[in-house]
């Protein structure tokens, strides 16, 4: 009876495996699929389930041709790849600086500050919408790169922090303490001794960080309102809103979207997972 039961379990969680599965990837295949055939194939009925004769002309309509779109399309590219860039270079940054302090030195309310920080992952992030949109307002900068990066790195810092903290924790003191005898100071440890040991977290952090930042949909949709700040998954969106796009053009608009984000995903997965898992931790 417990053999029956266990396979039952088996045959239930591969179910389950194979639902989320399919749930997930379909629409990406199905978009993929889309953008690969003719604006009359993709409205046929029957639908193609395969591309009868696959193209890539709408990628090269959308990355070489001349026109509105496409025009939009390479811009808004160049500002999510400098407004993921330049967050994921601060947060790291900061993170690192901030987790050494909070791991290596002691100071009076260093738990409850460090406390602190991480509690603020407890709030939706949407809930600063507003204060932060009248914030930005108020200093000129709405419609701005920094503004825009300034708001992704105040809402990841808390957890790049945390993952640093974990990775700088992990670390023997005694390799500190044998630089101090030798005469380095603290920075001169940190930059020499500690970054090196924890470059998987330097890389884990970075990774996070731009992928977070890179899904970023409605604070750049509140704080950029025209092309010269705001990224592809904000201008994608607004496309069927602005212009008669054909659907494939709208699909391979998505691919581009997304392709960055999954390369990223599948060949440097081992060093999210271990970020995350030691952000885990304590």
């Amino acid at each position: 009876m417990s053999v029956i039961r266990g396979r039952l379990r088996i045959r239930a969680r591969w179910i389950g495996v194979a639902f989320i599965l399919l749930w997930s990837l379909v629409p990406i295949y199905w978009t993929i699929n889309t953008s690969l055939q003719t604006e009359a194939q993709a409205g046929s009925k029957p639908a193609h389930y395969v591309p009868p004769t696959p193209t890539l002309k709408h990628y090269i309509t959308l990355l070489g041709s001349d026109g509105t779109v496409p025009d939009q399309i390479r811009r808004s590219t160049i500002n999510i790849l400098v407004e993921c860039g330049a967050a994921t270079i601060v947060t790291v940054a900061l993170s690192t600086l901030a987790a050494y302090a909070f791991a290596r030195m002691r100071f009076r309310g260093r738990n409850l500050l460090f406390y602190s920080v991480l509690a603020t992952m407890a709030f939706p992030a949407y809930t600063t919408l507003i204060p932060l949109y009248r914030i930005m307002s108020d200093f000129g900068l709405v419609n701005t790169y920094t503004g825009i990066v300034l708001v992704y790195v105040s809402g990841f810092l808390p957890l790049a922090t945390w993952i640093m903290h974990n990775y700088l924790v992990s670390l023997p003191t005694a390799i500190e303490e044998a630089g101090q005898v030798d005469g380095a100071g603290r920075m001169q440890i940190l930059w020499h001794v500690l970054l090196p040991l924890a470059l998987p977290g330097i890389i884990s952090t970075a990774i996070i960080t731009f992928l977070f930042s890179w899904t970023q949909f409605l604070f750049p949709l509140v704080l950029s309102t025209d092309l010269s700040t705001q990224p592809l998954t904000v201008v994608v969106q607004s496309l069927q809103g602005q212009h008669v796009v054909p659907t494939t053009l709208l699909s391979a608009a998505g691919v581009i979207a997304i392709v960055v984000p999954a390369v990223i995903g599948l060949t440097l997965n081992r060093y999210i997972v271990n970020g995350l898992l030691t952000g885990s931790v304590k």
